[in-house]
């Protein structure tokens, strides 16, 4: 086990006064801002993390899991949180959740505030143009387990639950190509983010092994707003789509419903499909064909994984890799027939 690093650490490296790092550390304008600036980097250096949770630091645990997901506006993440709370209350710990504003840098900022906060463990669904190493390296330090979920890092071998997102896509633009369509756009989201990035994968491999070609314009990448979906669809009704896959279901809702203003019978002119099965899938008209991505599960997965690790009984790093199932549900924005 770890000794927590102290002021006395600090200040014996540095050979300054504990009392000096302490106002250093506390921002106190009685500390010359070159003398500061060296605390600092020695205190992240150490690992030196603020006195937050004193009586829990004497038991090593504070109880506390903490959760950075993207964006916090969002049906999936919200199904997954509460899957967490689930599991994570029944076992006597707190959450602490932020977002990170789709933001790489505001992601950083989160973990050094999750590290202060002492969780004693953390779970991540990356920020778009996060590479789910920098910022990471204090918890690693600390061997504070962390566990990627949906969104994890590319190229890596680190404890992650996602799904197979390039074989739904594919599936999901095969069954459009199997209802007729011929000229299909995907509307993503950036494709510096995984998850974007295999559905697009996805997209193209099901138009090539149908012999359908593949064009730039096809690919429309957007911030997956509910703007960027009415938007979209000003662009496919000009280049006569008769096909649309949206990485997600509210842009999906809005960019159907702007095409049916312009005048577009869905599925008859065009057939459409999202992606998550998120509550407005099926309340829109018509019904929206989806890919359901069983967040609330996911949550309960993911925390129970944690929860075993730090409990020890599993090693999250012998295993890393989680699959879930995912499933096709087809309605009648796609099919004449439902």
């Amino acid at each position: 086990m770890h000794k927590e690093v102290t002021i006395y650490d600090i200040a014996e490296r540095l050979s300054i006064s504990p009392s000096t790092v302490s106002r250093a550390l506390n921002a106190n304008a009685a500390v010359s801002k070159k003398t500061q600036k060296k605390i600092l980097a020695m205190a992240a250096a150490m690992g030196y993390r603020s006195n937050t949770f004193a009586a829990n630091l004497r038991m090593q645990r504070t109880n506390t899991i903490g959760i950075i997901v993207p964006r916090l506006n969002s049906y999936f993440m919200s199904e997954v949180i509460a899957g967490v709370e689930s599991v994570t209350n029944n076992a006597g710990y707190n959450l602490i959740i932020s977002q990170s504003m789709e933001n790489a840098e505001k992601e950083i900022s989160n973990l050094k505030t999750m590290f202060n906060n002492r969780v004693d463990g953390l779970l991540v669904s990356l920020a778009a143009g996060s590479d789910g190493v920098a910022g990471f390296d204090i918890f690693h330090g600390r061997k504070i387990p962390v566990l990627f979920f949906d969104r994890a890092p590319n190229g890596l071998t680190v404890p992650s639950v996602t799904i197979d997102n390039e074989n739904a896509a594919f599936l999901i633009t095969q069954h459009l190509i199997e209802m007729g369509a011929k000229h299909i756009f995907h509307i993503t989201g950036h494709q510096s983010v995984s998850v974007y990035e295999e559905r697009a994968n996805g997209f193209k491999k099901a138009l090539l092994a149908a012999g359908l070609p593949f064009n730039d314009h096809q690919l429309i990448v957007t911030d997956l707003s509910e703007k960027a979906g009415m938007d979209a669809a000003k662009l496919i009704a000009g280049h006569k789509g008769d096909g649309v896959f949206v990485a997600n279901d509210s842009c999906a809702a809005a960019c159907m419903n702007e095409l049916k203003r312009l005048g577009f019978k869905i599925p008859t002119d065009i057939k459409f499909a999202g992606f998550n099965n998120d509550m407005i899938s099926r309340n829109i008209d018509p019904p929206l064909t989806t890919i359901n991505y069983p967040g609330f599960e996911m949550g309960k997965v993911i925390a129970a994984k944690l929860l075993d690790h730090l409990s020890q009984k599993l090693d999250m790093n012998s295993s890393p890799l989680i699959t879930m199932k995912s499933e096709l549900v087809i309605r009648a924005s796609s099919n004449y027939k439902i």
